[in-house]
């Protein structure tokens, strides 16, 4: 990789994390008083959560949960994996809101049912996707 090459890298990974933070605070406040787990997702390096999330997965803070790196092999049981990467598809590239049951894999790796919707969301000409955890099962 050259200098060029890096920079834009550098600055991607930058526009992402200014994106994830951004519709952070724009949900500000639903993210603080939500009763619900709620997530924000780009990929796999920049995703956002709100307290509920962290402690609905076992983690301290949204901080800590958000440097954890990975998501699917690291959260989500196997056989959850290709319903959430379709319903994540599905609203990011056909703008269409879903809800999924899948088990999720706490830091403990104890496993936790829910229901979870998907909502795709612009922000800054660039679509991410909410995720409100409901209903533990």
């Amino acid at each position: 990789m050259n200098l060029s090459e890096s920079s834009v890298q550098m600055t991607e990974m930058q526009h992402h994390e200014q994106l994830v933070d951004g519709l952070y605070s724009q949900m500000k406040q639903i993210l603080d008083t939500s009763k619900q787990p709620i997530y924000i997702y780009l990929d796999d390096n920049h995703k956002i959560c709100n307290q509920k999330f962290a402690e609905f997965l076992g983690y301290q803070s949204p901080q800590e949960w958000a440097q954890t790196p990975g998501f699917l092999d690291l959260y989500v049981d196997e056989g959850s994996r290709e319903a959430l990467a379709s319903a994540y598809w599905n609203a990011t590239e056909s703008f269409n809101a879903s809800t999924i049951d899948l088990t999720w894999k706490k830091k403990d790796n104890t496993k936790v049912n829910s229901s979870l919707i998907i909502v795709p969301m612009a922000y800054m000409d660039h679509i991410l996707a909410v995720h409100f955890v409901t209903n533990q099962l």
